[in-house]
C-alpha cells in the first residue's frame, strides 16, 4: 500500500472511532438524561426504563465494520470543493432491517447500527405491513430555472449564441437563458462542477469541461469534455474519461479548418495540454503545458496550427505538427513580466492581445512571440476579461476598479464605465446585440448593459456555501441565505431578488412568519434577525447559544417561535403584533446533539425535533417541558414534515445510509408528495406517506455539491433546492 493510501486509510480509521466515541458520549448522555427523567417522574424504572437503555446500548456499534475493506468516507470532497460525497457502496455486511412492534405500536429503523423507534398512528396500526410497496408519486419534476451563475473561479463562460440565448454555467448544469423571452434551457449531461465552456464557430456546437465526479453507484467518474447540440441539446461526442486528470480547467476549438480540432488542458500537476479530432474522439497530440496554473488556452483564428495557453507567470505559443506540441514562449524584454497572464484575444489581423494581473494590456504581433505595442497601467488591478468587438475594438474588464473599457483599433481609450462593487470584479465580457454587453462577475452576477447606459443586474448568485431557504406562506417568493452573509427575497416572476440585504454574520436557516410580513434568518453565531418582508428593515435581533442556530419555525398559529441551536437546545419564544415582538419562553432541554430539524403540530400545541445523533423528541412549547407520552404523540397531525426521522418519511433512507446522508426533506402542501435533498448530489421525490422501507422515487441531477434544502412553493406548483457548495438553486416544475 502507498504512503497517501496508507495515511488516507488510517485518516477514515481515526474518523471512524472518533465517531464510534461520539455516539458512545451521546449514548451515555442519553441514559443519564432518561434516569434523571424517571427519578423526577418519580416512576419506578420497570416501567420504562432499563429495557430502552438496553435497546441502545445493545444498538450501538462495538467495532467499526469493514464491508470488503471500504471504509465510509467522511464528509470530505477528494475531486473538488463541492463535488458530492460518494454513496456508499453496501458490502457483505448487511444493515439491520427495520421492525414492526404492532403490539406497541411502533417501527423500528436503524442508523448506523442505532435503533430509531417510530410511532405509528392508531389508525393505521391494524393495517400497517412493511412489505407493503409504495407507489411511485403521480407526479414528476422538471427543471424550470436555475439560480446563480460560476464567476468566482471559472473564466471565459459566457457567450451570446444566435438563437438569442446567452450560454454560461453553474454547479452541473451549462445554462441557455433566452433573455427577452425570460426562458431557459438546461443540459443536463455532467454528472459533476462544470469548469470551462467553449463556443465553436459555428456557433452552434458547445463543449463543456468537468471535475471528477462519482456515478450513480458510487464509482469514481474520470474529469471529461462533452461536446453537444445548443438547439436539440443532445450530446454529440465525449472525450475521455481517461486522459485527463482532477478537472478540465480550459477548452477551446480551432477557429480556421471548419473547427474540426479541440484543445483542453486539465488540472494536473503537469496541466497538461492535448489536442483532439473531437469528431472521432481521438486524440492529436498532448504535452506538459506547466507546473502552474493555467488560465486560457485558445487556437489562433487564421492559424490552424497555432495555439496559445498563458497562466501563472507565462505565455506560451504552441505549435501543432504532426502528433507532437513544441513551444515558444512568450518573451517580455523591457516590459513588467507580470505575475498572471490572465485573459487572452485576438484582433481583425491576427494580433494576440493578453491582460495580466499587473493591469498591463499586451499585444503581441502575429507569429511572433514579442510584444509590438504596450497599454502599461490599462486598469487599476488585474485584466480579467478581454473581448474583441464585431467593429474591431477591444472592450476590457477590470477586477480591483470594476471598470470596462473600450480601446480603439489605436489602443486610445474611447469610453469606459464602472460596474457597482455590490456585484464584484469583472471576470468575463460578452458582446450582445447593438452595444450591449454581458458582463459576469467575480461575485456570480451576470450583468446586461452598455458603456453608454451602465449595467444592471439579469442573474443573482450566491458566492458561497448555501443553507437556507424558506417560501413565503401565501405569495410566489423565497428566501435565501448562506455564508456569505447575503439574504435575498426573490420572485419567481421575474427571477431575481426583490430585496438583498447584508447581514454581519453568515447565515444557516431562514423561516417566514404565517402572515408572510416577516421573516427570520439563523446565523452560525447563535445571533437570529427578524426582517420585514416587504421593506427589508430589520425588525428585531436576539442572540442564543453562542452556536449555529440550525433551524427556524414559527407555529402554524404564529404564536410561537422554535430555534433549534447547534448547542443541543431548542429556543421557543412568544410571539405577538404580527411577528414584530418576541418573549422568550425558554429552552427545550433533553437532546444529547445538535438539533437538525423540528416540525410543529397543526394547532401548535407540540412539536417534534430531530437531532445529529438520530434521536426523535417530542415537546410542549408552553413549558419547554419533554412529552415523554407515546400516546400523548402518537396520534398528532403534523402541519409540516422536514424532520427527516419520522414514521412519516423514513422511507427516504436508502440501504447502508450514514445518518447525514439525506441533509432536508419536505412534504407538498396538499399532503400527496415528499421530497428530499441528499449528499450525492440528488433531489428525490417520493408518495407521501413515505412509511416503507427504502420508498421508491423519481431522482433528479443537476447539483453538483450536497443538496442542502428542499421546499415547495404555497400552491405546489414548484420546488426549490439548494445546493450547498456549488451556490445554485434550482427551480423544478412539478408536471
Amino acid at each position: 500500500m502507498e504512503v497517501d493510501d496508507r495515511i488516507s486509510y488510517l485518516e477514515q480509521r481515526l474518523q471512524l472511532q472518533e465517531d464510534e466515541i461520539q455516539v458512545l458520549k451521546a449514548a451515555l448522555a442519553d441514559v443519564l438524561r432518561r434516569l434523571t427523567t424517571c427519578e423526577e417522574n418519580g416512576l419506578s424504572l420497570q416501567k420504562r426504563g432499563p429495557s430502552k437503555v438496553y435497546q441502545l446500548l445493545r444498538g450501538l456499534p462495538s467495532r467499526p465494520s469493514l464491508s470488503n475493506g471500504i471504509l465510509p468516507q467522511r464528509r470530505g470532497y477528494s475531486t473538488s470543493p463541492s463535488s458530492p460525497k460518494r454513496e456508499l457502496l453496501t458490502g457483505k455486511s448487511k444493515p439491520k432491517e427495520a421492525s414492526f412492534n404492532a403490539e406497541d405500536g411502533y417501527v423500528k429503523m436503524f442508523l448506523r447500527g442505532r435503533p430509531i423507534p417510530m410511532f405509528v398512528p392508531d389508525a393505521v396500526v391494524a393495517t400497517y405491513s412493511l412489505d407493503t410497496k409504495l407507489e411511485l408519486p403521480h407526479k414528476k419534476l422538471k427543471l424550470d430555472w436555475v439560480y446563480g451563475y460560476r464567476g468566482r473561479d471559472c473564466r471565459a463562460n459566457l457567450f451570446l449564441l444566435p438563437t438569442g440565448e446567452i450560454v454560461y454555467f453553474v454547479a452541473a448544469v451549462a445554462v441557455l437563458y433566452n433573455v427577452e423571452e425570460q426562458r431557459q434551457r438546461h443540459y443536463l449531461g455532467h454528472t459533476d462542477d462544470i469548469k470551462c465552456l467553449a463556443v465553436h464557430p459555428d456557433m452552434v456546437t458547445v463543449a463543456t469541461g468537468q471535475v471528477a465526479g462519482t456515478s450513480k453507484d458510487g464509482k469514481p467518474l474520470p474529469p471529461h469534455v462533452r461536446v453537444w447540440d445548443s438547439v436539440s441539446l443532445n450530446t454529440l461526442h465525449v472525450l475521455g474519461p481517461g486522459p485527463f486528470d482532477r478537472a478540465i480547467s480550459c477548452v477551446g476549438f480551432s477557429k480556421s479548418n471548419g473547427g474540426g480540432l479541440l484543445c483542453a488542458v486539465d488540472d494536473s500537476n503537469d496541466h497538461v495540454l492535448s489536442v483532439w479530432d473531437w469528431q472521432k474522439e481521438q486524440k492529436l497530440a498532448d504535452v506538459k503545458c506547466s507546473n502552474e496554473s493555467v488560465l486560457a488556452a485558445t487556437f489562433h483564428p487564421t492559424e490552424p496550427t497555432l495555439l496559445i495557453t498563458c497562466g501563472k507567470s507565462h505565455i506560451h505559443f504552441w505549435t501543432l505538427e504532426g502528433g507532437s506540441l513544441s513551444k515558444r514562449q512568450g518573451i517580455f524584454e523591457k516590459h513588467e513580466k507580470p505575475k498572471y497572464v490572465l485573459c487572452v484575444a485576438f484582433t481583425e489581423n491576427g494580433d494576440t492581445v493578453t491582460g495580466d494581473s499587473g493591469g498591463n494590456l499586451y499585444i503581441w504581433g502575429k507569429g511572433g512571440n514579442r510584444i509590438c505595442h504596450a497599454v502599461p497601467g490599462a486598469h487599476e488591478g488585474g485584466i480579467f476579461g478581454l473581448c474583441v468587438l464585431r467593429n474591431g475594438t477591444i472592450v476590457t474588464g477590470g477586477g480591483r476598479d470594476r471598470r470596462v473599457v473600450l480601446w480603439g483599433r489605436d489602443y486610445q481609450k474611447l469610453q469606459e464605465n464602472e460596474v457597482p462593487e455590490g456585484f464584484g470584479p469583472v471576470r468575463t465580457i460578452a458582446e450582445g446585440k447593438g452595444d450591449s454587453l454581458f458582463v459576469g462577475t467575480t461575485r456570480n452576477s451576470v450583468l446586461q448593459g452598455s458603456l453608454a447606459t451602465g449595467f444592471s443586474l439579469l442573474v443573482q448568485g450566491h458566492t458561497e456555501e448555501l443553507w437556507g431557504l424558506a417560501t413565503h406562506p401565501g405569495s410566489d417568493q423565497f428566501v435565501t441565505c448562506g455564508q456569505d452573509k447575503q439574504v435575498h427575497l426573490w420572485s419567481v416572476a421575474t427571477h431575481q431578488p426583490l430585496w438583498s440585504k447584508g447581514i454581519e454574520d453568515a447565515a444557516r436557516s431562514a423561516g417566514f412568519h404565517p402572515s408572510g410580513s416577516v421573516l427570520v434568518v439563523g446565523t452560525v453565531t447563535g445571533r437570529w434577525l427578524v426582517l420585514d418582508t416587504e421593506t427589508r428593515d430589520l425588525v428585531t435581533i436576539h442572540t442564543d447559544g453562542g452556536e449555529q442556530i440550525s433551524v427556524v419555525s414559527f407555529s402554524p398559529d404564529g404564536k410561537y417561535l422554535a430555534l433549534g441551536s447547534h448547542d443541543n437546545f431548542v429556543y421557543i419564544y412568544a410571539v405577538s403584533e404580527g411577528g414584530r415582538k418576541y418573549g422568550r419562553i425558554g429552552r427545550c432541554s433533553g437532546h444529547s446533539s445538535f438539533i437538525t430539524h423540528l416540525d410543529w403540530a397543526s394547532d401548535s400545541s407540540s412539536l417534534v425535533t430531530n437531532s445529529g445523533d438520530y434521536e426523535i423528541l417530542y415537546w410542549d412549547p408552553s413549558t419547554c417541558r419533554q412529552v415523554t407520552s407515546a400516546e400523548a404523540v402518537r396520534n398528532i397531525e403534523w402541519a409540516t414534515a422536514t424532520c427527516v426521522l419520522g414514521f412519516g418519511v423514513f422511507g427516504i433512507w436508502p440501504e447502508g445510509a450514514d445518518g447525514t446522508d439525506i441533509n432536508a426533506v419536505c412534504r407538498s402542501h396538499d399532503g400527496k408528495l415528499l421530497a428530499s435533498a441528499d449528499d450525492f448530489g440528488k433531489v428525490h421525490l417520493f408518495s407521501y406517506p413515505c412509511c416503507q422501507p427504502r420508498a421508491p422515487s423519481h431522482t433528479y441531477c443537476g447539483h453538483s455539491s450536497h443538496v442542502t434544502n428542499v421546499a415547495f412553493l404555497h400552491d405546489d406548483s414548484l420546488l426549490f433546492s439548494t445546493g450547498g457548495t456549488d451556490t445554485s438553486i434550482l427551480q423544478w416544475r412539478l408536471v
